[in-house]
């Protein structure tokens, strides 16, 4: 039973006594009954001031629940978009700097140091940079009359578009001659004749490239979408020799 009920029985117990106490006392007034009637209703009047109390501290625990309410209404309300609205990429987590992989003690480090160096050549040989998807926050950073119509999907697609020209180009660039049919040779030739002395170590892609390995239509709308890209920082461009060339940042 709560504390509201409880005194609401106690000051119906003590209002039904009063009422006794008044039709005794149409037949027989005494001095003791006055005072006892005196009591009850002090008492009553106490109750009901008690009474009062309660009942605004119930109403104040009921205000604090409707607050409750609708912090709890927008948190679901924020949690159910958040699931509606998952991206479809993600930025990648940067793996752990170089030297500091697990399990490697400081004193064995200088017995794997030159194993390190030549996996490190290896390995940067056949490493091939893609470029990073756009986060939401990026894409609502972009002004509008630069998005137009492109939705973030759209955009994050031509990411996907380039990333999978610049690993077929890469690939074909990092082979031995020897293992390359005579249309791999004939791009890889290519490639390289394309590169100049500003793209040494970059990674970068032509429209021609684009053409070749992939299904997009490189048009206006495509160079609308590269103005996004090169606001959101992931290439530049680099014109020479008749090519605009895209690298990836």
């Amino acid at each position: 039973m709560s504390e509201l009920e409880q005194i609401s029985q106690h000051v119906h117990s003590r209002i039904s006594s009063l009422k006794l106490l008044l039709d005794l006392s149409l037949t027989d007034v005494s001095q003791s009954k006055m005072k006892k009637l005196g009591q009850e209703i002090f008492a009553v009047d106490r109750l009901l001031e008690e009474f009062e109390k309660c009942v605004e501290r119930q109403r104040e625990q009921l205000r604090s629940l409707k607050d409750l309410e609708e912090s709890f209404q927008k948190n679901l309300e924020d949690v159910t978009h958040m699931k509606e609205n998952i991206p479809s990429h993600m930025p990648k987590r940067e793996g752990p700097a170089q030297g500091r992989e697990l399990g490697v003690k400081p004193s064995e480090a200088a017995d794997v140091q030159p194993l390190q160096q030549e996996q490190v050549k290896k390995s940067s040989r056949s490493f091939i940079r893609e470029m990073d998807f756009i986060t939401v926050l990026e894409f609502d950073s972009i002004p509008q009359y630069m998005r137009g119509r492109v939705s973030y999907e759209q955009l994050n697609a031509t990411v996907q578009s380039i990333n999978t020209a610049v690993t077929a180009k890469y690939k074909i660039l990092h082979q031995p001659v020897k293992t390359l049919n005579n249309q791999s040779r004939k791009l890889q030739q290519r490639f390289k004749e394309q590169e100049t002395k500003h793209t040494k170590g970059q990674f970068f892609v032509v429209e021609e490239d684009i053409r070749e390995f992939t299904q997009m239509k490189v048009d206006k709308r495509f160079q609308g979408i590269l103005n996004m890209l090169r606001h959101c920082q992931r290439l530049k461009e680099l014109r020479g020799g008749g090519l605009t060339r895209y690298l990836l940042l």
